[in-house]
C-alpha cells in the first residue's frame, strides 16, 4: 500500500492511496482493505481502470462526486492497472457538489503522485 496522502476542506478530510494492481479482484482487495483501516469514516469512494473494464464508486455521496473525479485523476495520467482510493471523514461543513469533485479529484491526483515517485 502507498503512503497515504491528505488534505482537508472545511473541516472534512480526505485520505487518498493509491495501488498497481493486475486484476480487478486485486483492486476490489485493496479497497476491502483501506476501507478495513478507516471503519469511522463517512465515505470510501474510489475508481479503478484497466484495459478492458473501469469502476467508479461514490459510497453515498451525490451521483458522480467522488468515484468519477478519482476516475479521471486517473484517466487524465493515462493510466491503467491502477485502484485509486479517497476516504471522507465529515467535517460537519457541506462542500455542494463542485466543492466534492475538487476535493475527491485533488486527493486522488496526489496519491497518484506518491505512487508514481
Amino acid at each position: 500500500m502507498t503512503t497515504p496522502v491528505e488534505i482537508v476542506e472545511k473541516k472534512s478530510r480526505f485520505i487518498g492511496y493509491a495501488a498497481q494492481v493486475a486484476s480487478e479482484d486485486e483492486a476490489k482487495a485493496f479497497v476491502a482493505e483501506v476501507a478495513a483501516q478507516h471503519k469511522k469514516a463517512r465515505h470510501v469512494a474510489f475508481a479503478y481502470v484497466f484495459s478492458h473494464t473501469a469502476k467508479t464508486h461514490d459510497d453515498g455521496e451525490p451521483r458522480g462526486t467522488a468515484g468519477l473525479p478519482i476516475y479521471n485523476a486517473i484517466v487524465r495520467r493515462e493510466m491503467q492497472g491502477v485502484v485509486v482510493v479517497v476516504v471522507r471523514y465529515f467535517g460537519g461543513t457541506l462542500l455542494g457538489k463542485g466543492g466534492l469533485m475538487r476535493a475527491y479529484g485533488k486527493a486522488a491526483g496526489l496519491a497518484i503522485a506518491v505512487l508514481n515517485s
